[in-house]
């Protein structure tokens, strides 16, 4: 299966419209979301916009409160932090790489990648066994507009520029 990770979109809906149609066209169905949407309009856009599942942990600018977070089947929300599994991959996620080490520390099943945020950066690392990767951000603040693909069988990551994108 192959999945999308996106982080900080800052209400840049353009970038997001064209990340979520490449996407739906791809099959896409999961959509691991690293925080920074800004308002909650973005989060209804991506979540209404996108055929499959969203699963969300909360940045830094984000301007509305949780209670007012949208209930939606296709909509998960994790709070500071989230792991999932997909295709027997352990798949944990966060906004603020400081919360990195909290995550491989933690109870639960050691994670096979870890997704974060927040620098906008693109990057990946190996640490141990496990494959830590910021996607980049769909706002193109600071750094051009990117996400990552994650194909769930192979393992294969792939960072993808979005003015590549056709």
């Amino acid at each position: 299966m192959l999945l999308a990770i996106i982080s900080d979109i800052h209400d840049n809906l353009a970038n997001l419209d064209k990340c979520l149609s490449w996407c739906n066209k791809q099959d896409i169905n999961k959509i691991i979301f690293c925080g920074d949407t800004t308002t909650l309009n973005t989060l209804n856009h991506l979540v209404t916009n996108f055929s499959g599942e969203v699963f969300m942990v909360k940045g830094n600018v984000e301007l509305y409160e949780e209670p007012e977070i949208l209930n939606d089947k296709n909509f998960h929300y994790y709070g500071s932090s989230g792991q999932i599994n997909i295709d027997g991959l352990e798949i944990a996620f966060c906004h603020e790489p400081e919360k990195i080490n909290k995550i491989i520390n933690s109870n639960q099943a050691t994670p096979n990648f870890i997704f974060y945020g927040h620098t906008h950066k693109p990057w990946w690392e190996k640490r141990d066994e496990i494959i830590i990767s910021n996607p980049g951000n769909i706002s193109g603040t600071w750094y051009q507009a990117t996400f990552a693909t994650l194909d769930t069988i192979t393992k294969k990551l792939e960072l993808k520029i979005l003015a590549d994108l056709s």
